[in-house]
């Protein structure tokens, strides 16, 4: 045999000896799923709810227009700091500062009117007096002459007077009796003089009344010409100029708003958090705030407010509001309280919190990408085409059950896949707690999504890291 023949027979037995090797190993790792995994480990945990805002103080008031005018004086100006009372600006007010003064002149006219009633009836109380002493004083001396008269007339009956003493006696006593009838008649005039006065003295206090009334109206007008602070604050907006016409609201419109005050003493994360979040959110639960316009800085809060009615996350409205009934998603109202805001702070600045609603100690913990849901039929051995539908047909109650979705994780064991049921706590940012089915230091399966959605239980594994190394 020549040696090339020789050589071509050794190298045609490597070449087949090589394919054969290749077969076997191709064979054998038919059906093996590369994955790529991670161990269930023990840790703190933190649960965050992640929601974005605005800055907002939590009392703030838009100042508008009483009156319809031009504003002739804005007194302060945007970022000033203001009192409760201050005068802020001042509207064209000629037309009510004029009614002010003619109410004013005659609540002092009737004034003047009810001073001159009140001193008539004091003089009528003082005259009825000095009237009623002169009917006393005259009444006392007819007593007398009565008396004198009466005694007369004893004596000229007896003949011991003479007539014309005894006539002269009648006829004063007469004369006083006219006296005493006269003074009493004039007391009854002045009675009802003092009367009549006493009536224009009622008439003239409730003319004031009335006066004291308009100029209340009238002030009221006057000072709803002139804008005055709510509160103590700082001025945030103004948004109209000197000359500019402002006009009051009415029924279907707003009226102008002249500037806004804030109490930033207290100022706010006003948030909207997801429905699906909302209920794990309390009150006093702490906060972290990012505000855009500081990066790098970090504020703490605390939750004050929860909003009860869920707002259109499209519109912003209500959903009680709406009047087409949506399934779109929806938020809910938050409203964080900032412990130590920055002085530099502004109402309106853009801003994400994160709210911690739940912490955990040294607990079991997995990757939350590792859970995944199969149905109960799915991880039992299928039986026999023909023996499950006879199966099905005798007990529907079990190819039910045989549906049931389960929510677990793979473990490795032996190079296979085994799903195990669990059940899980709080969620973090990354991890989720396992309260029962795993034992610290399992070797679950953590990828590739693709791998965990269609991962068969008891499949063949292998572990390949590499390419979640080369991504972290």
């Amino acid at each position: 045999m020549k040696p090339r023949t020789k050589i071509l027979i050794v190298l045609g037995a490597l070449v087949l000896a090589g394919a054969g090797v290749y077969a076997s190993v191709v064979y054998s790792k038919k059906g093996v799923v590369s994955v790529q995994s991670s161990r269930v480990v023990r840790q703190d945990l933190t649960a965050q709810v992640t929601a974005s805002g605005e800055i907002k103080p939590r009392n703030y008031i838009n100042i508008g227009a009483n009156a319809m005018g031009q504003l002739t004086d804005i007194l302060v100006r945007e970022g000033d700091r203001v009192r409760k009372g201050q005068l802020l600006a001042r509207i064209e007010d000629v037309q009510p500062a004029a009614d002010v003064q003619a109410s004013q002149a005659s609540l002092s006219s009737a004034e003047a009117d009810s001073a001159a009633s009140e001193a008539g009836l004091k003089a009528a109380d003082e005259n009825l007096n000095t009237m009623q002493a002169d009917i006393d004083r005259t009444k006392a001396d007819l007593a007398r002459m009565k008396s004198d008269f009466e005694r007369a007339e004893s004596l000229y009956k007896d003949q011991l007077m003479a007539g014309q003493e005894f006539e002269l006696k009648k006829a004063t006593y007469d004369a006083q009796l006219a006296v005493v009838r006269q003074s009493e008649a004039r007391l009854v005039q002045a009675r009802a003089q003092r009367e009549q006065t006493a009536a224009q003295l009622n008439s003239s206090q409730r003319r004031i009344a009335q006066m004291r009334a308009n100029l209340a109206r009238a002030t009221d007008v006057l000072h709803k010409f002139n804008a005055y602070a709510p509160l103590d604050g700082v001025v945030t907006n103004l948004p109209v100029r000197v000359g500019e016409t402002v006009v009051m609201g009415i029924q279907n419109s707003a009226a102008s708003t002249i500037m806004t005050i804030a109490d930033m003493s207290l100022i706010t994360a006003e948030v909207k958090v997801d429905e699906s979040d909302i209920v794990n959110v309390k009150l006093q639960q702490i906060a972290d705030i990012t505000i855009d316009a500081m990066p790098n800085r970090t504020f703490k809060g605390h939750v004050i407010e929860i909003g009860n009615t869920a707002i259109l996350r499209s519109s912003g409205v209500a959903a009680s509001q709406s009047a087409v009934s949506s399934q779109e998603a929806k938020d809910f109202k938050v409203v964080i309280a900032l412990d130590d805001p920055p002085e530099e702070i502004r109402p309106g600045l853009s801003c994400t919190a994160k709210i911690t609603t739940a912490t955990r100690q040294n607990v079991l913990t997995i990757p939350i990408q590792a859970l995944t849901v199969r149905q109960k039929g799915d991880l039992e051995r299928k039986p026999e085409k023909g023996a499950a539908q006879a199966a099905a047909q005798v007990d529907p109650a079990a190819e039910k059950a045989r549906k049931e979705e389960l929510q677990g994780v793979f473990v490795i064991s032996g190079g296979k896949a085994e799903f195990h049921k669990v059940e899980t706590g709080i969620t973090g940012t990354t991890d989720i707690e396992v309260l029962n089915g795993l034992k610290p230091g399992d070797e679950i399966i953590t990828g590739t999504y693709q791998v965990i959605r269609t991962l068969k239980n008891e499949a063949q594994v292998k572990v390949d890291n590499r390419s979640s190394e080369k991504k972290s």
